[in-house]
């Protein structure tokens, strides 16, 4: 690779690819901080096309902190409902109430402040303060992990703690503390346009001759990971009963597990596939229906497999129509038919019961 001679030659490359292709995103006319963090939050997890819509939804109805605040957390949920990853949306929450208490309701302008609130770390932390403040902390997401691993060819693991020192070493190296905020967007950009994780524009890409990736004829292989995380599987059985046409019942999920603070329809997971026949002879699928011979029951034939980052949820619901209450379903929140779509539930379900309530 050639030698460098330009002290932030990358920086400036970066920033002039940015200004030409840059996507048009509605948290980029805006240097306020609070809209910054709320974009920073949303698109961890999130591809910026799917966040894009929710953004403007979240912040037309939470416009300043002090709005997110003194909202119910359910209400927050139910708009961060379809976005995943709910803890996202409760750390928000939390850290907007904090803001208020802490700082008289004015978002902190320090980075050790904005660090210490719920649900941020160091890269939102500087997108922050660099975005909004022009301050020289560089942001090292996914997007930058992948830049900055296929530029300098760097062979040490990016999920170990001397990787993370490495790419914190670069990202400094790299960046021109006059343009901090420019250079954080516009890397990040590039890493989401041009330098893609898979069939990267190298022949086009500004940085060709700088890459030590692609000197190497192997970008693809950076950036190096070492470890593997194991997928647990699940088997989630659901229940959408319905008690003489106008009840239903819910469930609130406060365990620390998957969709904390999301209702769900009461379910029965098991540890094994199992279809509507095996189901009805478990225990617990008697106890909830022993003491209504009428119970009319409607399995959807569709079963979904969802996705998680460490999980895949295999599901299937079954529509169940009662006329007796058991003492089972009693422990259960029992609510108006009418009044469902007030509570947040997993997106999975949503899906389910907009199909069957068409």
């Amino acid at each position: 690779m050639n030698k460098i001679n330009n002290e932030f030659l990358e920086s400036s490359i970066f920033i002039s690819w940015y200004e030409k292709n840059m996507r048009k995103l509605p948290w980029r006319e805006t240097e306020e901080p609070y809209f910054v963090w709320i974009s920073e939050i949303m698109l961890q997890q999130t591809r910026v096309i799917q966040g894009m819509e929710y953004y403007q939804r979240f912040v037309k109805r939470f416009p300043k902190v002090e709005v997110l605040a003194a909202a119910s957390e359910a209400e927050v949920l139910k708009y961060w409902q379809g976005l995943g990853y709910y803890s996202r949306a409760r750390h928000l929450h939390e850290a907007a109430k904090d803001i208020m208490i802490r700082f008289g309701g004015h978002f902190p302008q320090k980075y050790e402040d904005i660090l210490s609130l719920k649900g941020v770390g160091g890269y939102t932390a500087a997108a922050i303060v660099s975005i909004a403040w022009n301050r020289p902390y560089p942001v090292v997401d996914g997007n930058v992990f992948r830049v900055l691993g296929r530029l300098f060819a760097v062979d040490t693991p990016v999920d170990t703690t001397e990787g993370k020192k490495r790419y914190a070493e670069l990202a400094h190296r790299i960046m021109d503390p006059a343009q901090a905020g420019r250079h954080n967007q516009a890397v990040m950009e590039f890493g989401a346009l041009q330098c893609t994780p898979q069939n990267p524009a190298c022949s086009r890409c500004p940085l060709m001759h700088q890459c030590a990736g692609y000197a190497g004829g192997d970008p693809q292989r950076f950036p190096v990971k070492r470890r593997k995380v194991k997928t647990r599987e699940r088997y989630f059985h659901f229940l959408y009963i319905i008690y003489n046409n106008v009840y239903v019942y819910l469930h609130r999920r406060d365990e620390n597990d998957i969709w904390r603070g999301l209702f769900e329809l009461p379910v029965i997971e098991t540890a094994y596939p199992a279809d509507f026949a095996e189901l009805k002879n478990l225990p617990e699928f008697k106890k909830l229906f022993l003491s209504d011979s009428h119970a009319v029951f409607t399995p959807d034939r569709n079963s979904v497999r969802h996705v998680l980052t460490h999980q895949v949820l295999y599901v299937t619901f079954c529509k169940v129509e009662i006329r007796t209450e058991s003492e089972a379903l009693k422990a259960y929140l029992k609510i108006p038919l009418h009044t469902l779509d007030d509570y947040p539930v997993p997106i999975l379900i949503h899906r389910y019961l907009e199909s069957v309530r068409k």
